[in-house]
């Protein structure tokens, strides 16, 4: 529990009304988008670097963990408080502080949500690709913690792609700044990658330089409709060596294609293996001749159907089936375990063989979904986390699944992180001195263990 001194030093940095003690606020602080929850001692709204680098301080002093957070809408346990402790609320953290649209960058804050700065952005001309399935509601400091992805991530990559340069509140108190507004900077260890992606782990994140690039003028959006998943799988691989790169190329399951047209009703066939969602992006005069090809190769790779949207309800008609994926999922079971495999692109075929053997012989429903141009494939397994039966096979078959794709030269997260629930897994990939190189940053930086404690490198659970 955390002193009721420090507490009142604490409403001192931050007001009274910035500071959560309640059972009630304190549960809502609790959760992410992972079935479990754990209760924080304390929760704390700072509004500047200089509160939170006091706090930090504090936390040194006194020992007691900080858990940085954004919305809360991780898929890792990344935001968790697993030890207790104090979660530092970054919301209050939203404004945009500069586009510069001469040397194509935004400057924020951590709290901006990652929807807002896009729309911002566009209506300059200018483009921030990255995008989470959680845009909407995530946020830009959350998503460089995680180095989220999204379905533009073939094309455009993912968030560290866009980070130049931060302002970091290290675990011992001090504020640093690392790279900014040059696109290129060679100068010593590479930290703003360091902390991209570092779950907390490393630093509070308190300022961000992102690069933009100019928004394309046009884009084509097609349904291809597979009776064999190979086919499908082929198609992207057969796409890319075309010299086409697709800002995204989405695949769906036959399971998860039931799951939708049972929840939408959107007339999607339900004798098929799989089905792509393609979109190219770029100037207007070469998007209907890619469009036309990528018909066309789908076509002669088997696709018995390709449907290529003339207009703008009709592309919103295709993307919603996409985006009804994780609400139609949970019509099967009360609790979705989503996961984020990648593998290499042609091993997307016997990755998703071996999910469905998996998933039969520990009794399970799983649907897959994903980014297959980049070989990103999100197993979600659809169970009761009331069930402790169900339970443990889920926790052999999750087992299994990461297993299944490090075999396959692939990797734990493409986009999700490690967090709690990967943690018990991380070695499979890193191998022990990978795991020991990691381990000895985080002792390093933060000898105290004061930042998101239990992450990562949780081996018991």
């Amino acid at each position: 529990m955390i002193k009721e001194e420090v507490i009142k030093e604490i409403r001192k940095v931050v007001g009274d009304e910035n500071v959560l003690v309640s059972k009630e606020d304190r549960l809502c602080y609790g959760y992410d988008s992972t079935p479990v929850a754990y209760l924080p001692d304390l929760v704390v709204r700072p509004s500047s670097t200089e509160e939170i680098r006091t706090i930090v301080e504090l936390a040194n002093r006194h020992l007691f963990p900080i858990i940085p957070r954004g919305a809360g809408t991780g898929l890792s346990g990344g935001s968790l408080p697993v030890e207790g402790g104090v979660v530092i609320d970054l919301t209050r953290m939203d404004r945009i502080l500069e586009i510069d649209e001469e040397n194509l960058i935004a400057v924020v804050e951590p709290g901006v949500v990652t929807y807002h700065l896009q729309q911002e952005v566009e209506r300059r001309g200018l483009f921030y690709p990255p995008d989470p399935a959680s845009l909407k509601t995530s946020t830009i400091g959350g998503n460089v913690a995680e180095c989220a992805g999204g379905p533009r991530a073939f094309k455009y990559g993912v968030t560290r792609d866009y980070v130049l340069g931060l302002e970091v509140v290290t675990p011992t108190g001090q504020v640093i700044e690392t790279g900014g507004k040059t696109v290129k900077s060679v100068t010593g260890y590479d930290l703003t990658r360091l902390y991209t992606g570092s779950e907390g782990t490393l630093g509070i994140i308190t300022k961000i330089y992102l690069r933009l690039i100019p928004l394309p003028e046009a884009k084509k959006t097609l349904m291809a409709v597979y009776g064999k998943l190979d086919d499908a799988a082929r198609s992207v691989t057969l796409i890319i060596k075309e010299g086409i790169i697709p800002v995204t190329l989405e695949i769906m399951d036959d399971r998860t294609i039931q799951c939708v047209e049972n929840y939408r009703h959107l007339g999607l066939p339900l004798d098929a293996e799989a089905i792509l969602i393609i979109e190219v992006d770029g100037p207007q005069v070469l998007i209907e001749e890619q469009a036309g090809r990528v018909a066309a190769l789908c076509r002669d790779n088997g696709a018995r159907e390709v449907k290529v949207a003339e207009t703008e309800e009709e592309r919103e008609q295709i993307w919603a089936s996409r985006r009804a994926v994780s609400a139609a999922v949970v019509q099967i079971k009360p609790t979705k375990i989503s996961e984020d495999i990648s593998v290499p692109r042609s091993a997307i075929p016997e990755m998703v063989r071996r999910l469905k053997e998996i998933a039969s012989r520990y009794r399970l429903d799983l649907v897959i979904f994903g980014h297959a141009g980049d070989g990103n494939l999100h197993p979600n397994i659809l169970c009761d986390k009331n069930d402790p039966d169900e339970m443990e096979r889920v926790e052999k078959a999750i087992g299994e699944l990461f297993r299944a794709a490090v075999e396959l030269g692939g990797t734990l997260s493409g986009e999700h992180g490690i967090g709690t629930m990967k943690a018990p897994y991380l070695k499979l990939e890193t191998g022990e001195a990978g795991y020991q190189v990691m381990q000895s940053i985080k002792s390093a930086l933060d000898p105290n263990n004061i930042l998101n404690p239990g992450k990562i490198f949780r081996s018991d659970i």
